[in-house]
């Protein structure tokens, strides 16, 4: 019995082998007759616009999956707004890339799909801090996936420790409902005070305040056994308890300030999406989101070959022919043949060039452009 998790090897995924099986009998097939056609292919979700945006995530991965391939590459930037025609262009032999293309529609698929989410979410609190929980409803392999994609699409931090060692970033966190129940029911100020005793300086004091008994008495106990210590109350009430957790939340605001404890934040967490963020964020200082973000649909990308041997082509129901993609000045999402010039910015730009990457990757650049992409879309 083999004692590795189930993960699928960096090196399977850079030889290739992490792939559907029909692109290698694809190879043997083509190779088997000589036959090895220079193609243009393109990495799509629609065809034309929808009106429906969705965040671009996952091309750092997609371009380091392709470097070194004998290709050329166009492609958006990370963290723009996408709706409708090719995200990514491919050009090259077919063979050269065939067998790569369930590794780069997974990348950006996955990575796409929860950065969109993340921006929804982003933009429901725009006031509030926003940080990632979702790595825990994942795959430990993919959860520096899942926190990359969040910080593209501009939240202010997440909490797994592994992720923020694979992007530079610091985690956040501070306790969970397993350390107050350590301590025992009744005993909550010890385990407050023991943690604000141990952990460093650097970290927020955050009393979690809702695993034994009423959220105002844990809140005001925890802020009286901390005093000017307290940086914050984290709320996680189970849902089955919640009743209405605006209200709650409320009562909670209402009573720091009334016992003299203006300067105590509230943080909330717990299945919280878009529509609980609007509704909170006048209360609420901070917001941890899980599973909205990591539970989000996979955006539907599919690669199709458009041009072959510099004739356009495609299957059935796919536009044949090199395309190029349009940001107009009033924000409209255009998409038009390459071959012809278009009002607009070109948004589909040289990501490798004769197999040599030519851009860079910034996660505060590209979050910066998701925020300026969704207002001049109105996303």
């Amino acid at each position: 019995m083999s004692d590795r998790f189930d993960v699928v090897s960096e090196e399977s995924i850079r030889d290739g082998t992490a792939t559907d099986a029909y692109f290698l009998r694809t190879e043997t097939t083509l190779e088997a007759v000589g036959k090895n056609p220079h193609v243009v292919v393109e990495v799509t979700a629609d065809q034309f616009p929808t009106g429906e945006f969705e965040l671009l995530s996952g091309v750092k991965d997609a371009a380091h999956l392709l470097t070194g391939l004998p290709i050329d590459v166009d492609a958006m930037a990370e963290g723009r707004l996408f709706d409708g025609g090719p995200v990514m262009s491919i050009e090259g032999d077919y063979l050269d890339f065939a067998r790569y293309e369930t590794s780069l529609l997974g990348f950006l698929s996955h990575a796409s799909g929860m950065a969109t989410n993340a921006l929804e979410a982003r933009l429901a609190a725009p006031e509030s801090a926003v940080l990632s929980f979702g790595a825990r409803h994942v795959h430990p392999s993919i959860a520096a996936v899942v926190e990359r994609s969040a910080l593209v699409a501009g939240l202010d931090g997440f909490s797994h420790v592994a992720a923020g060692e694979v992007l530079g970033r610091e985690p956040g966190g501070t306790m969970p409902h397993a350390l107050m129940i350590c301590f025992g029911n009744g005993n909550q100020e010890d385990a407050w005070r023991a943690f604000d005793a141990a952990v460093g300086e650097d970290v927020p004091r955050v009393a979690l305040c809702d695993t034994f008994s009423d959220e105002k008495d844990e809140v005001l106990r925890a802020a009286h056994a901390l005093g000017d210590d307290l940086d914050s109350v984290r709320i996680d009430t189970t849902g089955s308890r919640r009743g209405n957790f605006e209200h709650i939340l409320r009562e909670l605001r209402w009573e720091l300030d009334s016992h003299g404890f203006e300067d105590v934040d509230i943080f909330a967490s717990g299945g919280l999406g878009p529509a609980e963020l609007r509704n909170l964020d006048d209360i609420v200082d901070g917001f941890g989101v899980g599973s909205y973000v990591s539970d989000a649909n996979p955006v539907d990308f599919a690669l199709d070959i458009v041009e072959v041997d510099g004739e356009p082509v495609s299957k059935r129901g796919k536009l044949s022919g090199r395309k190029q993609v349009y940001r107009t000045a009033d924000g409209d999402h255009h998409v038009g043949l390459a071959r012809h010039d278009a009002d607009g910015e070109k948004l589909l730009q040289p990501l490798i060039r004769d197999g040599e990457l030519v851009r860079e990757f910034d996660i505060d650049a590209a979050a910066r452009r998701a925020e300026e992409d969704a207002a001049a879309v109105d996303f």
